[in-house]
């Protein structure tokens, strides 16, 4: 049985939303990646098969051009805390995106987006539980 092919935005094309789009892509999933620098886009791989939108992810419009309405899910991985999180409730909120997610940097805010109903990924805490682990060990 096949897993269904699923359509992921990605906002924020730089190592970590280059990563995860050229990885996605190779995984066969449909992956359209906003940034608001074009020279970002150099971070994507060859083979990254999906599209890539040049604007500010705040605007609706650049939004609707991403076809953020279909979205199975979204990751805002720019290296801004606040245009992660309002990007991630404009997803949430307006648009219904079923499965959102944001990186932050500030463990202070990780309860903030949790209390709004967003994944995040802190790497500050996941390194610091890795060093603390293998101290442990």
């Amino acid at each position: 049985m096949s897993k269904k092919q699923l359509f992921i935005v990605i906002i924020g094309c730089g190592r970590l939303g280059s990563f995860l789009a050229n990885r996605l892509s190779r995984d066969g999933q449909s992956v359209v990646i906003l940034d608001i620098d074009k020279s970002k886009f150099e971070n994507l791989s060859a083979e990254f098969s999906g599209f890539r939108i040049e604007g500010d992810a705040i605007e609706s419009a650049v939004l609707k051009q991403a076809k953020i309405d279909k979205a199975d899910a979204l990751i805002a991985a720019t290296r801004e805390d606040n245009i992660n999180l309002m990007i991630a409730q404009i997803a949430k909120r307006i648009y219904k995106v079923p499965k959102v997610m944001a990186r932050i940097f500030d463990l202070k805010r990780e309860e903030i987006f949790r209390q709004l109903g967003i994944e995040t990924i802190c790497p500050t805490s996941i390194a610091g539980d890795v060093f603390l682990r293998s101290i442990q060990n």
